[in-house]
């Protein structure tokens, strides 16, 4: 039975599970999450994800929500493509990142995802609030610090080998242009992100995130 993710691309979240799907050749079905529309909170999704949010990944009767839980279920299918890790100290360093992503590397570049692009293209609600991109200018330096040093002689976030984690860290950067994400003085970053952009898996998750025509509309 083909896994189903239900999605809003171009979202981080979802980018994250389709890319690290096509990364391990894992068929899926995606489902178009409209949340203009207001997909999310109809109540067949609801049943789904009581949080009426995106991703969520349906596979036969197991239903599982959050992107980083997603991206460790889905490279569990195939363990021997080192994605997640099956030496338990290999595994928790991935895990660790993927609980820093989400404490603070998803929270700063959210901000100034939220205020470049989804109040403007999405909400129709006006520009940036300049408060705000001070607020996440502050909280993504900080972060980017951490990040950028930690890269330094590493190919990847947990050493030489690709992991969910490269994913899950590396997907908020393919908007870094339209959302205005200050990556240009982390060189390490940049290296990391272009490595992980080239990636066959990584662009064809690229050219799926385009969005319907009537969505777009």
């Amino acid at each position: 039975m083909t896994i189903e993710l239900y999605v809003f691309p171009p979202s981080p979240r979802a980018f994250k599970a389709m890319a690290i799907a096509n990364y391990l050749g894992i068929d899926t079905t995606l489902r178009f999450v409209d949340l203009v529309k207001g997909d999310q909170r109809t109540p067949e999704y609801a049943a789904l994800n009581p949080n009426m949010r995106m991703p969520t990944l349906k596979d036969g009767d197991y239903v599982l929500w959050e992107s980083n839980a997603i991206g460790q279920y889905l490279a569990s299918k195939k363990p021997g493509s080192g994605l997640f890790p099956e030496n338990e100290r290999a595994r928790l360093d991935v895990t660790r990142w993927q609980f820093w992503d989400l404490a603070h590397w998803d929270p700063a570049c959210a901000i100034f995802i939220f205020e470049h692009i989804v109040k403007s293209a999405v909400l129709k609600s006006g520009g940036p609030d300049a408060a705000a991109i001070a607020k996440g200018t502050e909280s993504f330096h900080r972060a980017a610090k951490v990040l950028d040093a930690h890269l330094k002689g590493r190919k990847s976030v947990s050493g030489d080998t690709l992991t969910v984690a490269d994913f899950s860290l590396g997907a908020p950067l393919n908007l870094v242009e339209m959302a205005h994400i200050p990556i240009e003085p982390y060189p390490e970053i940049r290296r990391w992100y272009g490595m992980l952009r080239d990636l066959p898996a990584w662009q064809k998750t690229l050219a799926q995130c385009a969005l319907p025509a009537a969505a777009a509309a």
